[in-house]
């Protein structure tokens, strides 16, 4: 089978596996529901078919391992590279988050026909990234490093189920966790993934490789003033937290379009009392900051926080800021990388490399060993929407760049 050929079949897997949902219609898949079981079964079978055995961990990742050539070390102590992604989706969502890097794993496989390699291919779908069930995301990748925290089986999901009763009902033992964890000898990790933006599309570029995860802050600003009659109390007597939250919002893109590199987002705003007719007495602004240099980003995000309070201060309001998060930047392995420039150029593609904005599962597993990603290009930039898609021809670049990375990641490892 060619490369375009098998393109075609990754494209076809993903939307198969998009029909694998808990609502009618759409594509909504969380840990460990009814769903990713279906998924499991599906990709244990074509798994199986290449050559690989397959295993469910007590997180619910499923494994594909493919053995190396013969010798005189066990396959599973043989060196191995990991290949893999998120199984799990955001309610409505695309095909190809996520999925598309198991997907396009197996495939690299099945396109080595009978060939083995130096190394072990493990293969890799995590049950969790998005942590829409939980509220927590990575559950599988945590588990995949040995840093799942025993608090985190005490989570509830919104029908007041523990983590640790749901993967019992799922068949899998709770205390084998550590038996998720990677073998110490993992020659590194690879991450296919959608761009999720239009970069890639504006510089029409099929492929891209990773440098580095944008770190990211997140807080919520909560402007007080106070509440009021719309029609009776004079312009200047107002005490409106809205217009003050307004204000400082106009701030934020401010700073980050005047800030290279740096994103800034009001994604959430939560106004009381909530009356067309009421002066609103107070306004809650949530905003997400990111930039690939931690330094930068924190700069901004306390910049920001000052800004608040000198709006607040100005107009007569109380200002109370909250972090919620604070996640460093996470670097590819630059081998890794370099390696994946080169395997792009000799699949006949340019080179280019890009920041991540998103998170990913490669920002865990680089706790424990070298992780490299690369980038496809979506249509139009959509991701996390049922419009989501992908280029058969750009399946097929990152296919062929991805055989050119075996073959080259064997080489570097009998140096």
């Amino acid at each position: 089978m060619t490369s375009i050929e098998q393109a075609g079949e990754v494209v076809r897997w993903c939307r198969q596996l998009a029909k694998f949902s808990e609502s009618r219609g759409e594509t909504t898949r969380r840990f460990l529901t009814a769903p990713m079981r279906d998924v499991h079964t599906a990709l244990a079978a074509w798994m199986s078919r290449v050559g690989m055995t397959v295993r469910v961990d007590a997180m619910g990742n499923i494994r594909g391992l493919y053995p190396p050539v013969v010798s005189s070390v066990p396959a599973a102590d043989a060196p191995r590279l990991l290949i893999g992604s998120h199984l799990d989706t955001v309610p409505n969502a695309g095909a190809f988050d996520g999925i598309l890097g198991v997907v396009m794993g197996v495939a690299l496989v099945e396109l080595l026909g009978d060939r083995r390699l130096s190394f072990a291919i493990e293969v890799v779908g995590f049950s969790d990234e998005e942590g829409v069930r939980f509220g927590t995301p990575f559950l599988g990748s945590l588990a995949l490093v040995g840093d799942v925290d025993p608090s985190l089986l005490d989570l509830r999901d919104e029908q007041g189920r523990s983590l640790r009763t749901v993967i019992r009902d799922f068949g899998l033992e709770p205390g084998r966790l550590p038996d998720a964890k990677a073998p110490a000898g993992s020659m590194g990790y690879l991450e296919f993934h959608i761009e999720q933006g239009p970069v890639l599309e504006n510089l029409n570029l099929p492929l891209a490789v990773v440098d580095v995860i944008a770190g990211q802050s997140r807080a919520t600003a909560t402007f007080t003033g106070r509440a009021g009659h719309a029609g009776t109390t004079p312009m200047k007597l107002r005490k409106d937290a809205l217009a003050g939250a307004a204000a400082w919002m106009t701030e934020v893109e401010r700073v980050a379009t005047a800030t290279s590199g740096l994103v800034a987002t009001v994604g959430r705003l939560e106004v009381e009392p909530g009356a067309g007719n009421v002066i609103p007495g107070r306004a809650t602004v949530w905003v997400d900051v990111r930039h690939p240099s931690d330094d930068t980003r924190k700069a901004a995000f306390e910049r920001l926080k000052a800004t608040a309070t000198e709006i607040a201060g100005h107009r007569g309001l109380q200002m109370s800021w909250e972090p919620r998060l604070d996640q460093a930047s996470v670097s590819m392995d630059q081998k890794i990388a370099s390696m994946l420039d080169r395997a792009v150029e000799q699949a006949g593609f340019p080179a280019h490399r890009m920041t991540s904005g998103a998170g990913h599962d490669a920002m865990i597993v680089a706790r424990r060993m070298p992780v490299g990603m690369m980038f496809l290009r979506c249509e139009k930039g959509i991701s996390h929407h049922p419009g989501e898609n992908v280029r058969e021809d750009d399946v097929a670049a990152a296919l062929e760049a991805g055989l050119k990375f075996l073959d080259e990641i064997g080489r570097a490892g009998r140096e």
